[in-house]
């Protein structure tokens, strides 16, 4: 045999083999391929699922929200006036305090050290849509109502999966009509927290520690207290892995990612303030002050007795100490009593309560020392899926509807009229 059959005897053998490992090969990709298809399809109709399932609530409140603020020009308007106002009054009138900061910071930055105490997400996202709209405020409102509805899918899922169907639609219901639920509408940076902290969750209780890091370091750009959502992310991590350190993996870094979202915006203000805790000392600026949980009520009520129940003064803090106490109450509910969650789902109430610490140990130094906190209050979502568990009792049901949706729409009246709601 010549040494050219040798060779062609001796290539024809290496490559047969090679063409037919390419073709399993192709027959794997074709297979990983339609799995991830599937994968997607399943997905994308879960996610379509639960869009469909909060929207109808997600349309009747912005509905309901609509109505308010057209009639709410009626509080503006002197009676018998002939007077009448402009169509973009009707957002325009959303334009209130700390919207106007939002405002300063996406057009200019943070002139001011005092300014950092808005983290800065959500204005960034404003300067970014400066693009496609022409004023910040309008590309606000757009953040807002559009992560407010991803918000609403996210929690749908993540309950449903964890709860069940009914307790997902009432979390999502009693969430919407939350007394201080109107500012998930308005230019704040609640309803893109609340999103991304539920992204962040739903990625935890899934396993995918990265993606649930990811959202969790957009979180903390976004709000201060995202770098809670580390309490959570431990015990996650500790409970699918049995406790046992033998089976940690290079996940675990993920945790790094819950931090570094303060630690970008620290690093910024230590270069452009020469202070990487300027976001935490411009509290002071609106005096607030650190005091031990618990101090805050005492004072309230020293406030309210000084005053007089039905004085401005008296109701107001009346109010704020209510919403206050009702959701500690839930939270108090999740660890005892016949709603309490079960230890694999206690990562819900190990967050709802820090978070609930944290927005208790910086009052202000005034005569409304719990400020600004009913509004915290929509940030701890747990409360509102036990809420949810309590409300499979129709009586109960029906009266959290009513209240929370009578003080809802008096606050929005009131916030639209520019009285004082923060």
């Amino acid at each position: 045999m010549s040494s050219r059959s040798l060779h062609g005897t001796a290539e024809s053998s290496i490559t047969q083999p090679l063409a037919e490992l390419t073709e399993e090969q192709r027959a794997g990709q074709s297979a990983s391929s339609a799995t991830f298809l599937r994968s997607f399809k399943a997905a994308s109709l879960a996610w379509y699922d639960a869009l469909k399932q909060v929207f109808s609530c997600y349309l009747a409140v912005h509905l309901a929200i609509l109505a308010t603020t057209i009639f709410s020009i009626l509080f503006v308007l002197p009676d018998f006036s002939d007077k009448s106002l402009h169509f973009y009054t009707l957002w325009h009138v959303w334009q209130r305090y700390d919207a106007s900061w939002y405002n300063q910071i996406a057009l200019s930055g943070y002139k001011e050290a005092y300014h950092t105490a808005f983290f800065p997400l959500y204005p960034l996202l404003e300067r970014s849509l400066l693009h496609f709209v022409s004023t910040p405020y309008i590309a606000g409102l757009l953040i807002s109502n559009i992560a407010g509805l991803v918000m609403l899918m996210v929690l749908y899922r993540l309950v449903r999966e964890d709860f069940g169907p009914e307790q997902a639609w009432r979390s999502v219901l009693y969430l919407s009509v939350f007394p201080t639920a109107f500012f998930f509408a308005a230019e704040y940076n609640e309803s893109l927290f609340v999103c991304l902290t539920l992204l962040s969750f739903y990625y935890m209780r899934h396993g995918r520690w990265w993606l649930a890091g990811l959202f969790g370091l957009l979180a903390g750009l976004t709000r201060s207290v995202g770098i809670l959502l580390l309490v959570p992310f431990a015990y996650e991590y500790l409970y699918q892995h049995q406790f046992d350190l033998r089976k940690f993996r290079l996940s675990i870094l993920s945790g790094g990612l819950f931090a570094a979202g303060m630690g970008i915006f620290a690093a910024y203000c230590y270069i452009r303030f020469h202070d990487a805790l300027a976001f935490s000392h411009a509290q002071a600026h609106w005096s607030r002050v650190f005091a031990f949980p618990g101090v805050a009520y005492f004072t309230t009520l020293h406030y309210m007795r000084a005053n007089g129940l039905l004085s401005f003064l008296g109701l107001r803090n009346g109010l704020d100490l209510t919403i206050d106490l009702f959701v500690l109450v839930l939270i108090v509910l999740s660890f005892v009593g016949p709603w309490r969650l079960p230890r694999h789902l206690l990562s819900y109430g190990l967050y709802a309560l820090v978070t609930y610490v944290f927005f208790q140990i910086f009052p202000v130094a005034n005569p409304f020392p719990l400020t600004s906190v009913p509004r915290f209050m929509i940030e701890i979502f747990p409360a509102f899926i036990v809420l949810a568990g309590i409300g499979k009792h129709r009586g109960f049901s029906l009266n959290y509807l009513m209240i929370a949706g009578a003080l809802f729409f008096f606050l929005l009246t009131q916030y639209l009229s520019s009285h004082w709601i923060t």
